[in-house]
């Protein structure tokens, strides 16, 4: 039987550009219209919902918090795999009060019978969530960046939680400070990537585990649109408004693209990816459908 996947949102409504810890954050833009961008993004997270559930996912929403307009990426909540979720270190203080929020609300989940584990990771190990640590459901493996927001030191950590395998990717770019932002695995076996913003050792690395006619080289123009930080769902990939040419390489691969306009959110330096949290991975069944879909698109 197949199952729709879960994936957490975080309520728009706290949101806003109000502080600086990457280089796409602009808030003396959201300043000059602070009203109009608050309603663009609430339309915005409300047209991402509905993107998702017509993409075939169940989706929960939990409360954001006044004065933690970033906990609307709760991709950066936490890594969560067979019902154990282990939650983020954050490095900057802009961010670091939103762990003891994120643990109240995945206690939360566990008591509703969503989780059975969670933990947080040890004290000054950063590690910044599923936005740092990208589950391959057909390789078996997690992809994990360091080397901007969250330290080499935190891989044996997910390694041990989850016993499973990791593949270390050191990020070079302050422009690309969480793998989600420039990785990205489909369930066939592809994965889009942005090339600048990985070391060479890194760009070895991808280029020896993923097949070249798997690869798919993202432009400056796509990872600049957040279109790499896109959640893939079958076939269904929802992005920001991605450019004709991207859009055209995945529907040549044959995954249908759902354009979201997410503009308010790139504002702050976050996608599709990042607004979203998957609760359901498991990795048994997370590699049986992704064999399916690959043998689909063949």
């Amino acid at each position: 039987m197949n199952r729709k996947p879960t994936i957490l949102i975080t309520d728009a409504g706290h949101f806003e550009v109000s502080y600086i810890i990457n280089p796409w954050m602009t808030p003396g833009a959201w300043s000059k219209d602070r009203e109009g961008y608050h309603l663009r993004s609430l339309a915005a997270s409300a047209a991402l919902k509905s993107a998702l559930e017509a993409a075939g996912a169940d989706v929960l929403k939990i409360d954001g918090a006044a004065g933690l307009p970033d906990m609307v990426f709760p991709a950066n909540a936490g890594i969560v795999l067979d019902r154990r979720a282990i939650l983020a270190r954050f490095r900057y203080p802009e961010r670091q009060g939103e762990e003891r929020v994120f643990l109240e609300a995945f206690n939360r989940l566990k008591t509703q019978g969503l989780l059975d584990v969670v933990e947080q990771f040890p004290d000054g190990v950063y590690q910044e969530g599923a936005g740092d640590c990208i589950w391959d459901a057909g390789r078996g493996h997690f992809w994990a960046g360091f080397g901007q927001r969250s330290v080499r030191e935190s891989i044996p950590v997910i390694e041990n939680f989850f016993a499973a395998p990791v593949v270390p990717l050191e990020l070079i770019s302050e422009r690309f400070y969480h793998l989600d932002v420039c990785f990205l695995p489909l369930t066939g076996g592809e994965v889009v990537y942005y090339p600048p913003a990985f070391s060479e050792a890194a760009k070895d690395t991808i280029r020896a585990i993923v097949p070249a006619d798997k690869l798919i080289e993202a432009s400056d123009e796509d990872a600049a649109g957040f279109c790499v930080n896109a959640v893939n769902i079958g076939r269904n990939i929802v992005m920001a408004t991605p450019p004709a040419r991207l859009k055209a390489v995945l529907g040549e691969r044959g995954y249908s693209v759902t354009a979201v306009d997410l503009t308010p959110f790139m504002m702050a330096g976050g996608g599709a990816y990042c607004m979203t949290l998957r609760l359901d991975r498991a990795r048994e069944l997370e590699a049986a459908s992704s064999i399916a879909a690959a043998r689909a698109a063949s």
